[in-house]
This record gives structure tokens, sequence and C-alpha cells, in this order.
């Protein structure tokens, strides 16, 4: 029987609430090692959850002979230097969204991937909902006919407390902000789900909260990244398209419901998807939502129950199997070129609030 993979983790935010105890939960997985620039983080992250070894420099991590795979769970302007680091070396990289800070970046990450022939993925890890799966199945299955309209919602107020302290999620030079964090999981949610490229983008970002204070002296910073992110999109045509189009609402200061929500709308009628994968349909001649009823799947111990979590420890099992068994690909899961088409569209969306004007990609 083969030895249990070997995980190194960079980054103690994400991966401390959702990543550890997925891998943790599974009898072929150990974490060898976690690294954070701040070393009282990874200190008390490998005391929490028994981790040998701890390190303020991310490279102990990535060289360690005994890791195999590599979880970037850092700001994104830091995601390419670590990626490539550990692909030189010959380790399977799983890296947080959005994948760079740009689509060069993002372009040489997936070139070197596929040089090295590793697993490479993006964790995208709501595709791995149960309901999402089935409500993929039901599209190719004609059951909303031709789709010609969707609908992504994203709202909540995490970060709607004004006095949050400012941190890179405040900077856009650190790849802070919705857009980067949620619009590129709406943008993998859209692409997978209609097996389709965005061709045109027209995006406003906004920033509710301008200032914030800095975590040491109190002292107000200017927020330089986006907690709004508004979208319109269109669609290049494919198999279950007709024309599409999108509206993408997406805010991190929202009060109210939380909600992670994404719906198709089709010439036989519509599918929403809620966040933990639950589905509704309607048909066009009814217009009322009717449950599909669905196996939600496992939330890990100590993790959120959210759509997140369930998600990851669905995906965290697919990636141990895979290369438990030598696989460098896992159905349904994004990979780094996944990765590099959105990043192409962030892109695009970027220079739409920019110019004001729409992009064609």
């Amino acid at each position: 029987m083969r030895k249990k993979i070997g995980i190194g983790i960079i980054g103690t935010g994400f991966a401390r609430k959702v990543q550890i105890p997925a891998f943790q939960n599974l009898a072929n997985a150990e974490i060898i090692s976690i690294a954070s620039r701040q070393l009282k983080n990874a200190e008390d992250a490998a005391s929490d959850f028994d981790i040998a070894h701890f390190t303020d420099d991310w490279r102990e991590t990535v060289e360690r002979e005994d890791v195999e795979l590599v979880c970037i769970t850092t700001p994104p302007d830091t995601h390419f230097e670590m990626a490539l680091a550990s692909i030189e070396l010959g380790k399977h990289v799983l890296c947080e969204k959005p994948m760079a800070f740009d689509v060069a970046q993002a372009q040489k990450m997936t070139e070197a991937a596929h040089k090295k022939n590793v697993l490479a993925l993006i964790d995208h890890e709501l595709r791995f909902l149960n309901g999402r799966q089935k409500a993929f199945n039901l599209l190719r299955e004609d059951k909303i006919g031709k789709i010609f309209h969707c609908k992504y919602f994203f709202n909540n107020a995490t970060r709607g407390n004004a006095d949050l302290p400012w941190s890179w999620w405040s900077s856009v030079e650190s790849g802070g902000g919705t857009l980067g964090a949620i619009g590129s999981h709406a943008i993998d949610t859209l692409r997978w789900f209609l097996g389709a490229e965005i061709a045109e983008v027209f995006c406003h970002l906004h920033t509710n909260i301008k200032q914030r204070p800095d975590a040491e002296t109190g002292e107000k910073r200017e927020v330089t990244s986006d907690d709004e992110a508004l979208m319109i999109l269109k669609f290049a045509e494919s198999d279950l398209l007709e024309e599409a189009t999108a509206n993408v609402s997406l805010s991190m200061v929202e009060a109210g419901n939380y909600r992670n929500c994404v719906e198709f709308f089709g010439t036989k009628g519509a599918i929403r998807i809620e966040d933990n994968g639950e589905i509704f349909f309607t048909d066009i001649s009814e217009n009322i939502w009717q449950e599909i009823k669905v196996e939600l799947g496992e939330v890990v111990p100590k993790t959120p129950q959210n759509g997140w979590s369930r998600g990851f420890a669905a995906f965290s099992h697919k990636i141990i199997n895979a290369i438990s068994a030598g696989k460098t690909e896992i159905k349904y899961a994004a990979t780094f070129k996944d990765g590099l088409e959105v990043q192409k569209v962030l892109d695009a969306a970027r220079k739409s609030d920019e110019t004001g004007c729409l992009i064609k990609i």
C-alpha cells in the first residue's frame, strides 16, 4: 500500500478554516509543513492541528522531499512565484483563486505545469457540490432547453464593518477585492456550467468603504480595492446556448441573508442552484420554483456549514486519490488552463471599469 500523500500548506487563512481539517479527515493524506509570512500564525496553526513543521519561509515547505502537494492559499500577488517554484520541483499544486495577478503570469504558470506534467489545479471547490454536478448534467439533458440568460448573485456583509482593519484585501496592488475573490468563482461557475467562453464583458467596480484603520497604528488608510463588482457578460456560442448573456452582482458589504446563487434561464424553463447545492426548477408555463431533492454531501467537523466546506470536503478526496493513482487530471476539476481563461475575463473586467467601455475578449 502506498504511503500517505505529504501536503505542504502556504497560508493560514482559508487553509486553516477549511483545507487543513478536510485533508486531515482523509486516511491517505498527511500535512507535513505549514508556512506563513507571520511565524506566529504558522506556529499557532501547527499547534492547533498537530503539524510537525512550521516556518515563515514558504520555500522551506516547498523544498521538503516529503511534500508532494503544495497548497497555495496566499494573496494573489504571491501565487506566481510560489506556483512556479513548486512546479519546477515537480510538486503537484492546488492554487487559490484568482490564479494570478494578471494574464501574463497565468500564461506562464499554465505553460510550466504543462511541461512538468503535474496535477495543477485551481481551488474552485464549488464544482464538487453534489447539487452543482447534478445541475450540470440536467442542463445537458435539455431540462430547460437552450439557455439564453444567466444571473449570478453573491452578497454578504463580512467586509461591511468599516472598523475592520486594513489588510491585503484592501489593496488592489496585492490582488485584493471582490472581483478577484468572488468574481473568479462566478466566472468559473458560468464557464463550467455552460461549456462556453465569455466573449464580452462590461464591468463597474465600486468601493463603498473607502478607508480602514491600520492594524497597528489605528490611522486611516485608503482602500484601493473594490468591495462591489457588477458585470454584464455575453458568451460565445456553444451547444447549450443561444446568444446568451449574464448579469453578475457581487458584494462583500451588503447586510441581510448570505447569498451565493446562480440561475440559468432557457427556452423550456429555469434552474437555480443555491449556496450548498440546493436545486430549484421552474417550467416556462408554470413559473413556480420547485425543489429538486439532492444529497448535499458531508461537512468535515469543525469547518463552516456552507458550500465552500462541502465542496472542498469532496474535492480533497479527489485530489489525494488522483495523486495516489499517478493521475494529472480530475473530472470536473478546474485546471490551470481554466484559471488562465478566468484571468482573461478578470483582466478584461478591470479594463472595462477603467475605460467605461465594453471589452471584447
